[in-house]
């Protein structure tokens, strides 16, 4: 089985746990890996939270990043 693909902007994060490759209901964690549900990126960084540090190399912003490395 293929891995998802994971979201850049998913519509409601906060009802998913992002911890690991399940992505379990918020109200229903499987994997038990803590007390709570692991936030997306975008929760905590914003909706640009991909263009920062090692992040940029992994996705590319669908508008197209400018090269510069120190973003």
């Amino acid at each position: 089985m293929a891995k998802q693909k994971f979201p850049l902007h998913p519509r409601h994060p906060e009802r998913i746990c992002w911890g690991c490759g399940k992505y379990c209901p918020a109200d229903a964690l499987i994997c038990a890996n803590g007390s709570g549900r692991t936030e997306h990126p975008c929760e905590v960084l914003g909706n640009d939270w991909y263009t920062w540090g090692d992040w940029a190399r992994d996705y590319a912003d669908p508008a197209g990043l400018p090269d510069d490395p120190t973003r």
